[in-house]
Parts: structure tokens; C-alpha cells; sequence
């Protein structure tokens, strides 16, 4: 009788917001070393150009388009630590952030697969560096929120706002319109400065200087991945 094989390891690893330069040094050379490699829509190829070694598997989700159903990524994982034995997840930003990394942890270690989580740069911290505006500001903002609008299937949607000085909306491109709107509805003043980073830390990034009251217009040119700061600590610095 043939015994079964053990299942290998799983790495749930942070790919940062894009530039390939802004992985961590773990993260790199576990990349490196890894066979399989399943990676997030967002990964770039400059990214996956560091695991040259690896067989690539994609199984990306993007908002508003076909995607991969997080079932099917969590049967994946299953089946590649079953063939593997160094097995990565490569996800945009932190894993631990807006990352699904809930219900992919779950499914690894009902299966008794050994897993590790290596974090990255999350996409606010990488556009507040990018736009040189901090997300916090002494004697204006003490306090930050990250949200999303995004919802698992069959659970109802978010219509309620953090309440904090400082406002960070991940995917924010087709929600920050109604973001905005809820906001202004709650008696936020029409002029709160926005700062809006589409294509993070890409070469083709852009950052837009936005008020509340101009969101909608200020959106249509974007096409790429949107993420959108509010508060009065995105207002541009005057000179001393």
C-alpha cells in the first residue's frame, strides 16, 4: 500500500500595492524558493518575474468582472499543498487587510496544513507615501478608518460610515461616488479635502486633489484600481 503524502506549507504572503520593490525582503525569497505560486489580479508581472522557478496559477478577483469564486481559490490551495510542498498565496497589499485571508486560514487548517502569514505594504500606507500626505496630522487628525463597501454573497450591504478623522476606501471606484454622497448627507462640509490614488505605486500611477462636492466628475477618468482618502488631513500643505 502507497502512503499518502503529506501535505506540504502554505505562505500567505503580502505582495505589497504594486511596484515589485516594495515586497518585503521575506517575502522575496520565499517567492524564490516557492513551486507553486497562486497569485491575486493585481500581482504584477514584475512581481511574478522574482519566482521564476514556480509554476503560476491565477486566480485573480476583480470587482465588477468574472472571477474566481473564493471557494473554488480555497480548493485550490487544498489541492496544491497536497501535490507541493512550498505553496504560496500571493495576495495584493497585506493579506490581513480586505485579503480574504479569514476563510482561505480557515480551510488550511481544517485540513491540518501547516500555514504562515508574511505581511506587506498596504495600499494606504503606499498612496499616503506616494502623494507625500500622512494620513494622520498634529492637531487635525488623530484617528484612521480603512473600509470597503465590498460584501461576501448573501450578506446585506454596508450603508453605515466610519466615524474617524481620517477616511481610507479601498476599491473605491465604482462605491466612492456613493461614499461621497453619504458623507455629504451626513453634514460632512462639501469642500473636505479628498485625495484620490489611482494605480498605486505603479508606473502609471495618478494622484488627483479632490473635494468632497467634485468626487463623482473627479472619478470618471479613472480606470485602474481607485483608492480615496478623506479628511482634513489630505488638505495640501501651505508653504511656512
Amino acid at each position: 500500500m502507497v502512503a499518502q503524502r503529506a501535505f506540504g506549507k502554505v505562505w500567505l504572503i503580502g505582495a505589497g500595492p504594486g511596484a515589485a520593490d516594495l515586497i518585503t525582503v521575506r517575502g522575496a525569497r520565499l517567492l524564490a524558493d516557492a513551486e507553486v505560486v497562486l497569485y491575486d489580479a493585481l500581482v504584477t508581472p514584475e512581481m511574478l518575474a522574482l519566482c521564476p522557478q514556480a509554476v503560476l496559477v491565477s486566480v485573480g478577483k476583480r470587482a465588477g468582472q468574472r472571477s474566481m469564486a473564493q471557494i473554488a481559490i480555497n480548493e485550490q490551495l487544498v489541492d496544491a499543498a497536497r501535490h507541493y510542498s512550498r505553496v504560496v498565496r500571493l495576495k495584493g497589499g497585506d493579506p490581513m487587510l480586505f485579503g480574504r485571508a479569514d476563510e482561505e486560514l480557515r480551510t488550511l487548517e481544517a485540513h491540518g496544513i501547516a500555514v504562515e502569514v508574511v505581511p506587506g505594504i498596504t495600499a494606504a500606507l503606499a498612496a499616503a507615501a506616494s502623494a507625500k500626505q500622512p494620513l494622520t496630522r498634529r492637531g487635525i487628525a488623530r484617528s484612521v478608518a480603512f473600509f470597503t463597501s465590498s460584501n461576501a454573497p448573501d450578506h446585506p450591504e454596508q450603508t453605515t460610515l466610519p466615524a474617524c478623522d481620517t477616511l481610507v476606501q479601498y476599491m473605491g471606484g465604482r462605491e466612492a461616488i456613493k461614499t461621497a454622497r453619504g458623507l455629504l448627507a451626513l453634514g460632512h462640509a462639501a469642500d473636505t479635502p479628498v485625495l484620490v490614488v489611482e494605480n498605486c505605486s505603479r508606473a502609471d500611477e495618478r494622484i488627483f486633489r479632490l473635494q468632497l462636492s467634485d468626487l463623482e466628475a473627479g472619478l470618471a477618468a479613472c480606470t485602474g484600481p481607485v483608492l480615496m482618502m478623506i479628511g482634513a488631513a489630505m488638505a495640501a500643505r501651505q508653504p511656512e
